[in-house]
């Protein structure tokens, strides 16, 4: 009797070979940008030793990706509901293709610099219709389904997506060094285009909604001057032009928060800044993402300028958090709900005895350590993080009103993104600064024990999310 009664709700949640063909689509192109969200992390050493720019360049490679797809995430959602979602996710699959070719291509940094931040402008168009597509092809009882092969696939591109690139520039193809990794993107980008152009559906319902412009161009020049502000005066030293930079961030910021109080679309609703367990949420969000980002690269970093790894090996060396950070996302996701709040308290201390145990681990073993000897703690911080990346932006939505759901998603989303842009930078400077006094050792504790410091000042606002992430998932 009980699998007669359960039949009916098994047929309803299965997929159809077309469905699986459009899921396919989507998380090609979701695993597509997480790979080269990441990828700069390991070539960044080898693409400074051939093309110059120093420190400069190292901060500007993931901060300028991640600084355009930060700033134009919710626009690109919108773009999708005006113009169609197929169209432009067509249009961002193009575009990515084409700027990872004027990566490949790039001749100094300044070049390289932006092609990245064009490569994060499409990947803006392109990532946000994924979600929407599936919505609109998918019934309630398949939806559960196709999202539950975000995990594993986008898990995967986290660990398989560094360790190729670090393979990639170890084997010099064609005396290229890092630049296939750009250049195979094209392949991907065209395949992905071809296969959408065939199997993603046509867009029948477009809705005219309106798009901040203005509040978009305020909050890009905000961050764009504080970025280049802490880089290039961190970098260069502290003078005019990087003070200047900080200044005019500090203005355009004042005048975004006006901007989205009068607006008739704001890209955040006021009423969202009103509520005390979103904005803690993102908060905290801001200095977590920011802090374990900025740990990604500095590790690699280390790895490679510290302990004398080729790409691969650092790739490899790193892989224990991927692997971890796995685990711990489908241990975590369902206690969501059982557990609310205590889930991103449980990541956050993980996490900190994680960075803890490395700071030990380097203190104690000094110039001799090894990754092996970090292994277990890379491992612990990669639990850590997969608790808190499945569970802090479910708990921060959990009092939030249902006709508020797509801009706070869409805003958190984008904090998560200008968190890792600003973590890549500052996290960064912290390990030159240290290093250019004491060495490559030096330099990486005092970034951990930055890093620490950071996660250390999340506990209070931790404390001012809802008790509970919502009921049925997102509102």
């Amino acid at each position: 009797m009980s699998s007669t009664a359960t039949h009916p709700s098994r047929e309803a949640s299965r997929l159809t070979p077309r469905q699986w063909a459009i899921l396919a689509v989507i998380l090609a192109a979701a695993a597509l940008d997480l790979m080269d969200s990441t990828i700069t992390n390991i070539a960044a050493p080898t693409i400074v030793r051939e093309l110059g720019g120093g420190e400069s360049l190292v901060k500007w490679l993931g901060a300028s990706y991640a600084l355009a797809l930060g700033v134009l995430l919710v626009v690109g959602g919108r773009l999708g509901d005006r113009f169609g979602k197929r169209r432009v996710f067509l249009i961002g699959m193009a575009g990515f293709g084409i700027t990872s070719l004027l990566c490949a291509i790039s001749f100094d940094p300044a070049m390289l610099i932006g092609a990245r931040f064009l490569q994060g402008a499409f990947g803006a168009l392109l990532i946000p219709q994924g979600i929407g597509i599936l919505i609109a092809t998918f019934s309630r009882a398949q939806f559960p389904t196709a999202a539950s092969m975000f995990g594993p696939v986008l898990g995967g591109a986290a660990i398989v997506g560094p360790i190729f690139a670090g393979f990639l520039i170890g084997a010099d193809l064609w005396g290229l060094t890092w630049r296939p990794m750009f250049l195979i993107n094209i392949l991907l980008c065209a395949a992905g285009l071809i296969a959408g152009w065939l199997i993603l559906p046509k867009d029948t319902s477009l809705q005219p909604v309106a798009i901040d412009g203005l509040g978009s161009g305020l909050l890009a020049v905000t961050m764009v001057g504080f970025i280049y502000g802490l880089i290039e005066g961190s970098t260069a030293g502290w003078g005019p032009t990087p003070l200047l930079a900080v200044f005019v961030g500090l203005v355009f910021l004042g005048l975004f928060v006006w901007r989205q109080r009068r607006a008739s679309n704001p890209l955040i609703l006021p009423s969202l800044l009103g509520n005390r367990g979103f904005t803690s949420g993102l908060l905290v969000g801001l200095a977590y993402f920011a802090a374990v980002n900025g740990f990604a690269y500095v590790v690699s970093l280390y790895f490679q300028l510290g302990l004398g790894f080729a790409p691969a090996g650092a790739a490899l060396a790193m892989s224990p958090m991927m692997l971890g950070i796995i685990v711990s996302s489908f241990a975590a996701r369902p206690l969501i709900p059982k557990l609310g709040r205590r889930l991103v308290i449980a990541g956050l201390v993980i996490t900190i005895a994680a960075v803890a145990g490395m700071l030990i681990t380097g203190v104690a073993l000094g110039t001799t350590v090894s990754a092996w000897a970090l292994a277990p703690s890379v491992f612990v911080l990669g639990l850590g993080m997969g608790a808190c990346l499945a569970s802090i932006y479910d708990v921060t939505i959990g009092d939030v009103r249902k006709e508020e759901a797509g801009s706070a998603s869409g805003s958190l989303s984008a904090v998560q993104q200008l968190a890792n842009a600003m973590g890549a930078a500052i996290v960064t400077t912290v390990y030159f600064d240290a290093a250019s006094t004491g060495g490559q050792p030096h330099g990486f504790l005092t970034a951990l024990g930055a890093i620490g410091g950071v996660l250390v000042l999340c506990f209070p606002f931790v404390w001012l999310l809802p008790r509970e992430a919502p009921a049925n998932g997102r509102p």
